[in-house]
């Protein structure tokens, strides 16, 4: 599909922002629309799943038949069966009369089943036999039945993870997954925050009658440097609360950052995780002065072993064999870091301190470890970050701020 296309269903649908996977989802969705093929949705909570199977409806050749959403994780488990395939009178207490159900209702038409992962295993498997043939079978009867009834469905959870723990089917994943429509979050999506928040701003102040609020430019460094864990629906809510409670209309950061919860440290490159025997490490100075550190006591306690074994006259063939396999360990000099000296046999043993100069730069040590993933993954920005623990946007600031990109 051409961009002006893409913009009419954007506008259609009220999905706001430019980035290309949100294109790209868009594009797929409207391609796969004229089949009859299921489509499986993924993102996280709240990126705005529940647009595009109204896509794919208002697409296909279903557009004038019954469109029904059904959040299968608000269905208790007890029900989902007759909600979903309907019910005779009498199959369970309670049941005073006959239920049609949604597959029976949406009959030539679409089904969106949203949080498709929360379903019992028995409901997969009935649903599985509607995917396979088209037949169901209500609650209580014995009568199969058949609908014509395009699913599609959507999940915040990795599948791949419940299907490993047992609590999804992998025929059904297979299945449902014919198509996948993968909705980025909106922390990938950076260009789009103040978008979003302009056109959010611009509906509260036309619902509560009041100005819109606008950003300095400073709040929306800060808008756009969070990580918005709840995604657009996050940023909407926060949106609203603003227009609502501030009497100032041009929204500061110190106003800003009442409304934001507090967000973890962000993550740097490191050679450990995060936690650590029991501590945790917020800044990135911190977590690279522990691992200089740790390895500065490691290297001491190793040349202290082998001269613990040297020195022991009863055991000689032991101590050769032992000096033998030393390791040698060496960090790599960067300018202001001294580097540890290698262990060899021939050094004077008694000499077990080993030190890093204090006035290290863990800015050079920093730039230096993200110029070598960018050389090991030959500039692939992508995977230096998976590679180096980081997001792509933290690692893009990064290069433009040590030169990298030059």
């Amino acid at each position: 599909m051409t961009r002006s296309e893409i913009q009419q269903v954007k506008q259609r649908f009220g999905i706001i922002g430019n980035t290309e996977t949100l294109n790209r989802a868009i594009d797929i969705a409207i391609q796969v629309a004229p089949t009859d093929l299921s489509v499986l949705i993924t993102g996280e909570s709240g990126v705005g799943k529940e647009s595009f199977p109204q896509i794919i409806h208002q697409y296909s050749r279903r557009k004038h038949g019954q469109y029904i959403a059904v959040n299968c994780g608000a269905i208790p488990e007890g029900t989902i069966d007759s909600e979903l395939f309907g019910h005779e009178k009498g199959a369970f207490t309670g049941a005073i009369g006959e239920r049609k159900g949604y597959f029976g209702e949406a009959d030539g038409g679409t089904i969106f089943l949203d949080e498709v992962g929360e379903l019992p295993l028995p409901t997969q498997a009935r649903l599985l036999r509607v995917l396979e043939s088209g037949e169901f079978i209500k609650v209580g009867s014995s009568k199969v039945q058949k609908t014509d009834v395009r699913i599609v469905a959507a999940t915040n959870v990795n599948l791949r993870e419940a299907i490993s723990s047992g609590k999804f089917r992998e025929d059904l994943y297979y299945r449902l997954n014919t198509v996948p429509v993968q909705i980025p979050p909106l922390r990938e999506r950076p260009e789009d925050i103040v978008l979003l928040f302009r056109k959010f701003a611009s509906d509260f102040a036309e619902k509560y009658r009041m100005p819109a609020i606008q950003l300095s430019e400073d709040a929306k460094r800060v808008l756009v440097s969070y990580s918005w864990p709840g995604n657009v629906r996050q940023l909407k809510n926060i949106t609203e609360q603003i227009s609502i409670i501030e009497t100032n209309r041009e929204i500061t950061p110190a106003i800003l950052h009442t409304y934001l919860p507090e967000q973890p440290g962000e993550k740097l490159p490191m050679l450990f995780g995060g936690k650590q025997q029991g501590k945790t490490f917020e800044s990135e100075r911190e977590i690279l002065y522990q691992v200089l550190f740790d390895m500065r006591q490691d290297v001491t306690e190793l040349k202290k072993l082998v001269h613990d074994i040297m020195t022991d006259k009863a055991q000689p063939v032991a101590t050769q064999t032992v000096v033998n396999h030393v390791p040698t360990i060496n960090i790599p000099s960067n300018n202001n870091i001294s580097s540890v000296h290698s262990i060899n046999v021939e050094d004077d043993i008694q000499d077990t301190e080993e030190y890093v100069e204090e006035s290290l730069s863990l800015d050079d040590l920093e730039k230096e470890m993200i110029r070598k993933a960018l050389q090991k993954h030959h500039g692939k920005r992508k995977n230096a970050a998976k590679d180096l623990n980081i997001s792509e946007r933290t690692l893009y600031r990064k290069i433009k701020e040590y030169g990298l990109d030059k």
